[in-house]
């Protein structure tokens, strides 16, 4: 062992590589930790290192490379890791699995695969996380993410669209809500952050703001007779319109499926329900059916021109591939003028989304309670009525589709619902 020295003159200038492989100089100095010495490689490389041993394993660490490292702060670190190692710890061991630990960006790959890939809403997810969230925090160690960094990252978003920043708090909850149970982190640094707690435009609180846009009886009907000969594909408009009559998501639509339809009843699989964890049964009005078949026909046209056989996508504009949310939302845009959307006060045109609201509203416009409207559009389910109440209410949801049906006819023709005797819900029941 010998003292070492720094600076030019010093004993770590002077030292002499070996021939081959590697000698240590251990300290000798006073302020000098146990183990703490330089390595010298045949090369001519200086390290500062530790060593010690841990349940009788001799273990070397290395400090940092001379001269970049100082002997004083070299010497001020072995100090500390020597606390550590005294506690019952392993720095080494640390540091390989510090080394391990998934970054945000290796991460959120790793959600998106096991919990994003297939949801219906999977694209716009994505971007949330590819567009925002990677670019600002992808480097970042799980582990170091801090809650100030959360709220940078949605108050970023919330400068220029507040309705998009509280969308990707939500589905960065989502995401550190994963890594928990994964024990990726003990704690989410997203947790307990409300949108309230995040500063928009003009510094107003980020609040929710729930769209309230629904088509009215113009919109409607302006939208039924001319959306499949303004210039939108048959297959888009036939998708938007089955929206309309059946209340459904426009993902959950879009993505209809042969196998689904049993009859005049069609099965949505909890797997291609975004928002829940159970199937919904959908009872087919004829006028809902006719859309179907329509679609199934240009299906067919189509694949004959291609040469190919229909993949079972009631939808399928190509192959195996079936009309898109986006597509549906850019043709509503494009053709917003043909099919005279209403720039509405608060809420701007209406989307594909909207005709679901629309559809929801009329239901309750033909007299249908709000218990079997809700559950027409697939909501409720998780209650402890709903635990011990296992009718499925099938009767009751179709008569509503059909009452919605026969009023949405009725707007179409030109006629004012209120004014004309159309067989209202309650009646159709038998109550």
């Amino acid at each position: 062992m010998a003292k070492l020295t720094d600076g030019r003159g010093g004993s770590i200038a002077k030292a002499e590589p070996p021939n081959k492989g590697q000698r240590f100089i251990f300290d000798d100095h006073r302020d000098a930790p146990r183990g703490f010495g330089l390595r010298i490689t045949a090369a001519g490389g200086k390290a500062f290192v530790l060593q010690y041993t841990v349940e009788g394993r001799q273990r070397r660490k290395t400090i940092g490379d001379w001269p970049t490292w100082t002997l004083e702060a070299a010497r001020d670190e072995a100090r500390e890791l020597r606390q550590q190692i005294d506690k019952g710890e392993d720095p080494l061991e640390e540091a390989r699995r510090r080394k391990a630990e998934p970054t945000v960006a290796e991460a959120v790959e790793l959600y998106i695969k096991s919990h994003i890939v297939g949801l219906t809403s999977e694209k716009p997810i994505k971007r949330y996380f590819e567009r925002d969230m990677v670019p600002r925090l992808g480097d970042l160690k799980l582990t170091d993410v801090r809650r100030r960094d959360i709220l940078e990252l949605v108050e970023a978003k919330a400068a220029a669209t507040p309705t998009a920043a509280r969308h990707l708090l939500t589905y960065t909850k989502g995401f550190f809500n994963w890594c928990v149970d994964r024990e990726y982190i003990e704690m989410s640094p997203a947790a307990g952050i409300k949108p309230g707690s995040i500063k928009g435009k003009g510094q107003k609180p980020l609040k929710a703001n729930r769209r309230k846009r629904v088509l009215d009886n113009d919109e409607i009907r302006a939208f039924w007779t001319t959306s499949e000969g303004c210039g939108i594909h048959t297959l888009t408009a036939l998708a938007l319109k089955l929206v309309l009559l059946t209340s459904q998501r426009p993902g959950e639509v879009c993505g209809l499926h042969e196998e689904e339809i049993d009859g005049d009843m069609w099965v949505i699989p909890a797997e291609r329900r975004g928002k829940t964890e159970t199937e919904q049964r959908v009872p087919l009005s004829p006028e809902a059916l006719s859309i179907i078949d329509r679609a199934r026909k240009e299906v067919a046209r189509l694949s004959v021109r291609r040469k190919v056989q229909p993949s079972g996508l009631i939808f399928e504009t190509r192959p195996g591939q079936a009309v898109s949310v986006g597509a549906l939302s850019k043709a509503v845009v494009r053709y917003s003028e043909a099919l005279q959307n209403k720039d509405a006060p608060t809420w701007g045109n209406w989307t594909p989304h909207d005709l679901r609201r629309t559809a929801r509203t009329g239901l309750s416009a033909c007299g249908v309670p709000s218990e079997i409207a809700e559950r027409v559009i697939g909501h409720g389910g998780d209650t402890m009525e709903d635990t011990y109440n296992q009718h499925s209410y099938d009767a009751e949801k179709r008569l509503a589709l059909e009452a919605w049906a026969r009023r949405l006819q009725t707007i179409i023709n030109g006629r004012d619902p209120a004014k004309t005797n159309v067989v209202p819900f309650n009646r159709a029941l038998g109550t």
